[in-house]
């Protein structure tokens, strides 16, 4: 499909990447991993034809097509939300205003039995055909549901464009990509301007989509679900692992140790064979014998191990402030935009040393109750603050807001106290900015990079209340696990927004989602909401309507308090036994499933090792010439049966949920 060549590419005189090469293949998924200033937006763009490279090149097909979502588009105007998803079916508005013409045309002559004729309505099947074969009777249906599945509603579909916020617009741009017929899909954060439920939705349509897929994500757990290949950017180095995300992590420290063990044995031979050549050189008898030994080691290859990046941030919130019990309660929260009422009512309170989530699609409130408690946004209802309250606040543009002209080191000095000034430089190399970094413009920093800087900024006061509103949207992995140990060391009190459920895991004791200008509490952590919600879609799935999104508004809009459900019509005793039946039938098709997987699993386990081994692999590649067409095969097959074990688990769920077990 497509292959990189000995791809290079440097800015102002640093190199970005040094002669990498790879292939994308049909069916790949590709997780583009490395931290923040690795090169992987950069990459992406070589990739689209936006930059050029140094030298190399990317070879493709000549009708091949690229998708490309980056974390930038400009604002769109002037067009419907339903018009400019539309627009992405070019070909296929292309052969319906044909087809329309045609249609005139014939329906108005009547030389029958002419040449012109009979050419016209061969040249209309033809256009039919091809309108057929690219989904123009379906096009609509597929642009309904890829807009709902990205967490817009019917009535959003005729609003104008600019009406909508950035994130909102860049989920439009999201769906024309998806909809569009391309071989390949390039996509730069999808998830950053999604909520949950769009995430989970995302996920499933790209295991689903037959295109080939390159994804960058900080979000370890989307990318878990979404890739079956990783490949990674280290200090302008490309390493290719045939494996997903979750299974990279292991592969590549197993490989790592293996290279650093084969290094340090090969080490131990060279020095024995110079011990060697010392002791011969200088003896006539034995001279021929040290010159071969010499001459051995000349053409010995040197090994290495993979390069690593280890830099990583290094702090810690310094201790909260005493304050009094309760931090802040919210009476009878309400706000309006116009027309649209965000929040209707909301109640809170807010005690010391709490750690609250907030979770919910974009555009409920979240951000806006955030706003009112950290920039004092007018509302109805009222806000009481408790004893010695002090706020530190990292707002969801808070990379962005930054002054690009001043330089890191000005940032810091300008906004620190007067007894904090002297060690600006010091607090700055916890957060990875050492040397001549501290002197660059804040406009030349990387999106991660301009996210470090602005955590640094929380760093210069002492604080009781942390509200961080999605502080992990530029945040490589290794720098999002280092903050999210940070707020869990932190004794303050804690109000975290986020959609990135691998940094919520864990973090947080009480979830509040926000839907319908209503919150609703559950008294747990990330997984715990995410089952309550899935639990509301299985339910929905075995009654085939859409009852779980009309309970949960419902729920919402009524107290914490859990009410009794209606109980449902009992089963005569025929259908509790076909249910019984289908039950067990379901159960055996589900172990046999598992022990399926379990089979494949151990089988590429043992082709990873082999393949991580390379006197091994060569060895086997010689004795089996299609070793790499059985290792793909065994792949798909063990994605095969992990959909397959999805599905079955899902029908024998519902079964027991009929019957009550």
């Amino acid at each position: 499909m497509l292959s990189v060549n000995q791809l290079s590419l440097s800015f102002g005189g640093d190199s970005l990447f040094q002669a990498i090469s790879f292939q994308v293949n049909p069916g790949d998924r590709i997780g583009l991993v490395g931290r923040n200033g690795a090169g992987k937006s950069t990459l992406l763009k070589l990739l689209a034809g936006r930059l050029a490279a140094d030298s190399g090149h990317v070879s493709k097909p000549s009708s091949f097509n690229i998708g490309f979502l980056t974390q930038d588009i400009p604002p769109v105007k002037g067009t419907s939300v339903w018009d400019e998803a539309a627009s992405s079916f070019t070909e296929i508005k292309r052969l319906e205003a044909e087809l329309e013409l045609q249609t005139q045309e014939m329906s108005e002559r009547t030389d029958y039995e002419s040449d012109s004729y009979m050419e016209l309505i061969e040249e209309f099947h033809k256009n039919q055909e091809a309108f057929q074969m690219g989904g123009g009777y379906t096009y609509q249906a597929d642009l309904e549901r890829v807009l709902t599945g990205l967490g817009f509603n019917s009535a959003d579909f005729d609003k104008p464009m600019e009406s909508f916020s950035g994130g909102w617009q860049m989920r439009v741009e999201l769906a024309k990509i998806l909809l569009q017929p391309n071989d390949l899909l390039l996509l730069d954060e999808p998830t950053n301007h999604l909520d949950i439920e769009s995430i989970l939705w995302l996920e499933k349509f790209l295991a689903d989509s037959p295109q080939a897929i390159i994804l960058v994500s900080h979000d370890r757990t989307f990318m878990n679900n979404a890739t079956n290949r990783t490949l990674e950017l280290v200090l302008g180095k490309a390493y290719d692992f045939n494996v997903p995300y979750f299974k990279y992590l292991d592969l590549r420290a197993e490989i790592r140790e293996k290279q650093a063990q084969a290094k340090a044995n090969q080490e131990k031979e060279i020095k024995q064979t110079e011990q060697l050549i010392e002791r011969f050189r200088a003896k006539a008898s034995k001279a021929a014998f040290a010159q071969s030994l010499i001459k051995r080691l000349d053409k010995m290859d040197r090994l290495e191990v993979d390069e690593e990046d280890t830099r990583a941030m290094k702090f810690t919130f310094p201790p909260a402030p005493n304050s009094g019990k309760v931090v802040a309660r919210m009476n009878a929260i309400v706000k309006d935009y116009g027309p649209k009422k965000v929040l209707r009512g909301v109640d809170m309170e807010l005690v010391r040393g709490c750690k609250v989530g907030f979770v919910g699609q974009n555009g409920q409130g979240k951000s806006t109750l955030v706003k009112i408690l950290a920039e004092s946004l007018e509302h109805g209802g009222t806000v009481e603050w408790g004893h010695n309250i002090k706020l530190g606040y990292y707002a969801q543009n808070q990379a962005e807001v930054l002054d690009g002209d001043r330089t890191v080191l000005s940032t810091i000095e300008d906004a620190a106290p007067e007894d904090m000034r002297k060690n600006a430089r010091k607090l700055l190399g916890r957060f990875m900015f050492v040397g001549d970094d501290v002197e660059k413009k804040v406009k030349v920093l990387s999106g991660g990079e301009r996210g470090r800087l602005a955590l640094c900024q929380l760093m210069l006061n002492p604080i009781n209340l942390l509200v961080l509103d999605e502080p992990t949207n530029h945040l490589d992995m290794r720098a999002k696990d280092v903050l999210k140990q940070a707020l869990l060391e932190y004794d303050g009190a804690l109000v975290v927004v986020s959609h990135d459920r691998d940094f919520m895991a864990g973090l947080c004791d009480v979830m509040f989602e926000f839907r319908e200008g209503k919150t609703k509490q559950y008294l747990g952590g990330i997984e715990f909401f995410l089952e309550q919600r899935q639990l509301d879609s299985m339910r929905a799935l075995e009654k085939g309507d859409g009852s779980s999104k009309k309970g949960d508004a419902k729920a919402l809009s009524g107290s914490m308090k859990s009410k009794a459900a209606p109980a449902e019509p009992a089963l005569g005793r025929e259908e509790i036994k076909e249910l019984e039946r289908k039950k067990k039938t379901a159960e055996t098709a589900l172990a046999k499933t598992e022990e399926h997987v379990s089979t494949l699993e151990a089988a590429l386990a043992e082709m990873d090792a082999l393949l991580a081994d390379s006197e091994r692999y060569k060895v086997a590649l010689a004795e089996n010439p299609a070793l790499h067409a059985d290792y793909e095969h065994k792949q798909k097959a063990l994605e095969h049966a992990y959909a397959q074990w999805e599905d079955l688990s899902a029908e024998l769920e519902g079964f027991r949920s009929q019957l009550g077990s």
